[in-house]
């Protein structure tokens, strides 16, 4: 598949169909860890796949009432796979504090947290990934640190690692309320959001 049908397939979704995904599809999704950017190549992202049904559902629970209660059909609890993804900023730091990145003997001072930076490029592979194997992606991540903890425990993630959100993949369903006229028409023009300085 090329590039650009991948970026076109790539789909937010907020409704699945309820069809399993093969373990093996999933694999070459998460696989992408690997690919993901890692500043000075700590590797502090996590990633938990969640397919068995009762934590599918203690993951939904924790995040889904919103949307329930704003008339989004039942999305979390109906996508067949969730990727809890987080990051342990504690890798970075001890990767900084080898020799070959000290700066002036000294960890650097962190002006943007790339721990979180990375965080965000991982979700977009994921969800290229996703769409090359034809499938959806939605995403969740509760403001709530309470709410975010309980994330952490149903995965089961250690106390130095941050959720970062959740990953929901599935096969799209209908979903009455997407319309992508509506979303074409807020898209901001280019030239509002790109400036070229030749």
């Amino acid at each position: 598949m090329e590039f650009s049908d991948v970026l076109r397939g790539r789909r937010m979704v907020r409704n699945y169909r309820t069809d399993p995904i093969p373990d093996a599809t999933v694999d070459r999704i998460v696989r992408m860890v690997h690919r993901a950017p890692s500043a000075g190549f700590a590797q502090g992202h996590r990633i938990v796949v969640v397919t068995d049904p009762a934590r599918r559902a203690a993951l939904a629970a924790v995040a889904e009432p919103w949307y329930l209660e704003h008339g989004f059909e039942p999305w979390i609890s109906r996508a067949p796979v969730q990727l809890v993804l987080g990051v342990r900023e504690a890798s970075y730091h001890e990767r900084y504090q080898e020799p070959d990145k000290l700066d002036a003997g000294e960890e650097i001072p962190w002006p943007v947290p790339f721990w979180w930076f990375d965080a965000g490029a991982l979700l977009v592979l994921l969800q290229l990934a996703a769409a090359e194997e034809g499938l959806a992606t939605g995403f969740y991540s509760p403001a709530a640190p309470a709410e975010l903890a309980s994330l952490a425990e149903i995965a089961g993630l250690p106390a130095d690692v941050a959720v970062t959100g959740v990953l929901t993949v599935g096969h799209p369903a209908d979903d009455p309320r997407h319309d992508p006229a509506k979303l074409a028409g807020r898209r901001k023009p280019t030239t509002d959001l790109v400036t070229w300085l030749h």
